[in-house]
């Protein structure tokens, strides 16, 4: 049992007691957390109004194609916003579990709004596009995990198994806690019922990758991609830590092999586009894209990821501006790349980037079979280069670019980029945006670090570490304040909290420490000591109230050395 002990906290009115333990005054320079920027605050805040929004409301989060069939699906915002506001936890605000618990419990609800996933139905049917040998269409089932269509069980495996490795929760592991309603109102043979739990859900996935063997799950039907099948890979390295298995370690080594086998990864460094599993065939890839996705998470488990950026990034980005890095259009960049080949020129040349863009524009590539809508290609390599780039200065200069051609957008808090359809400005500027990119794939990149899937690949939380550690609760951004800062300072020797009310209002919130040590706490706003707090027992509880305005807030709970 724990206890509560109460302090009451105001940024306006202070009240000091003197205290021979603590200073009265506490440094700001002694606080070495690092501090989330404006615009990291508004992606968090942004997947907050999205994620928040009524059931059935789905405000800026439309696709390209209405039917979820393209890549800015529902599915792929909310696991992409999930994937970052777990890594933001992970890696930038580690004690605000409750805060980021809410969030990650409201983006798996809307995962598993039928919205989200009846596009399989239809889908299950397959076609010419993904297999050209097929001669009727197959008989439709509404099961979104059974067979196929990893590019959504395998997304809410590591949402599920992602929530479970943050907050020592295995909710989604009990028996129906994973159920799809199949329930058409005016047509079908009545409803069915899919339940699933993370255990089984996982199974059938290893089972469906060893029929396939090990080169990975369908995603469309007989479509095999590198992107989507890192998801589930990453789920069951978490899901292993917290059970104590192995099974992910079978799994990479055969996979990896498989991917060498049939040829996944191209002659001239990119990732196949897919793999077509009855005609055993690879289809090359025709951008950046799916490279850009797949080496993203891939670099989880893989140590050649990085080891491979420079040359597939080659000819894709270039710095036009000494603070501004710009993705070029396919027909660009492979123009750039035949050159760098046959002249060994520098790609990143202005004029031999003007060179490229002339002949581009009268020898385009080859013409054949285009992607029915634009791939999100920027929100891809933003996210790639936050994971892997070595490059000085990519990161900021995609963000850069952002920021001056991608419209941002400030609404309620949050920071978005709107949806824009034209690829290029007439300067060759890159301006095309959808919905993963604008709403999810940017805030992934600002709120990840180096290396950051590999981390937690590395070092996932246990349950030892999650239990061990003190943390914060009774918070939200639903309250309307910011929190910048949110971790155990070992410079300051304390909790830090850092807040900052988005529209500028006062807000009175009431965090709750827990899991608190046993000893004496000194409470400071803003460097000045208000009160001192006795935890009598290990796990003791300390309720904080303050007042947030526009002004940012620094609470320190210091423990007596």
């Amino acid at each position: 049992m724990s206890h509560t002990v109460t302090g009451s906290l105001s940024a306006q009115v202070l009240k000091f007691t003197v205290h021979g333990t603590f200073p009265p005054t506490l440094a700001s320079s002694t606080i070495t957390l690092p501090k989330l920027d404006r615009q990291q605050a508004g992606h968090l805040r942004h997947f907050h109004n999205l994620a928040f929004q009524l059931d059935g409301e789905w405000a800026h989060m439309g696709p390209q194609e209405q039917t979820q069939d393209w890549l800015d699906a529902y599915r792929y915002q909310l696991a992409t916003m999930a994937y970052a506001a777990g890594a933001a936890h992970y890696h930038r605000l580690p004690a605000l579990r409750g805060l980021f618990q809410e969030l990650l419990l409201k983006l798996i609800h809307k995962m598993l709004r039928k919205k989200v996933w009846e596009y399989w139905y239809l889908t299950s049917q397959s076609g010419k596009l993904v297999d050209p040998d097929i001669k009727e269409l197959r008989r439709p089932w509404a099961d979104p995990i059974v067979r196929e269509n990893i590019m959504y069980s395998g997304h809410l495996l590591l949402m599920v198994a992602l929530y479970a490795m943050l907050f020592d929760d295995d909710r989604f592991d009990q028996d129906d806690a994973l159920t799809f309603h199949w329930d058409p109102v005016m047509w079908g043979m009545g409803p069915e019922k899919f339940s699933y739990t993370t255990s089984s859900l996982q199974q059938t996935i290893l089972n469906q990758m060893e029929q396939n063997g090990w080169a990975g799950v369908c995603c469309d039907p007989n479509s095999i991609f590198v992107g989507c099948n890192q998801f589930p890979i990453i789920g069951m390295r978490y899901n292993d830590v917290r059970k104590g298995t192995k099974a992910v370690d079978g799994v990479v080594a055969k996979y990896a092999k498989a991917l060498q086998d049939r040829g996944m990864i191209n002659g001239d460094g990119l990732f196949a586009q897919s793999y077509a599993v009855k005609q055993a065939f690879t289809v090359p890839g025709k951008s950046i894209a799916f490279t850009a996705w797949a080496a993203t998470f891939m670099n989880a488990w893989n140590h050649d990821v990085p080891k491979m950026y420079p040359a597939q990034s080659l000819g894709f980005i270039t710095r036009v501006d000494q603070d501004r890095i710009n993705v070029n259009t396919a027909d660009v960049a492979f123009t750039l790349r035949r050159l760098a080949k046959e002249e060994n020129c520098d790609v990143n040349d202005l004029a031999v980037l003007a060179r490229a863009r002339d002949i581009a524009s009268v020898s385009p590539l080859p013409a054949g079979p285009s992607p029915p809508f634009p791939q999100p290609i920027f929100g891809y390599v933003v996210q790639w280069a936050s994971e892997v780039s070595s490059s000085p200065g990519d990161l900021a200069g995609l963000l850069n670019h952002a920021d001056r051609f991608l419209r941002p957008t400030w609404e309620k808090g949050g920071l978005f980029y709107p949806s824009h359809d034209t690829l290029t400005d007439k300067d060759g500027n890159w301006t095309q945006v959808g919905p993963l990119t604008g709403n999810a794939a940017i805030g992934y990149a600002r709120l990840n670090v180096p290396n950051g899937q590999r981390r937690m690949w590395d070092a996932p939380w246990t349950k030892a570490d999650v239990q061990g550690r003190a943390w914060v609760d009774g918070v939200g951004l639903g309250t309307g304040v910011d929190f910048l800062r949110g971790g155990w300072d070992d410079g300051v020797g304390g909790m830090v909290l850092t807040m900052r009310a988005w529209h500028g209002g006062d807000v009175s919130v009431k965090p709750v420490v827990k899991g608190l040590e046993k000893g004496l706490y000194g409470i400071y706003i803003d460097g000045h000591l208000s009160e001192t707090k006795a935890v009598e027992n290990p796990g003791d509880e300390v309720l904080l109230e303050a007042v947030v305005g526009a002004k940012e807030v620094d609470v320190v709970l210091k423990r007596a050395n």
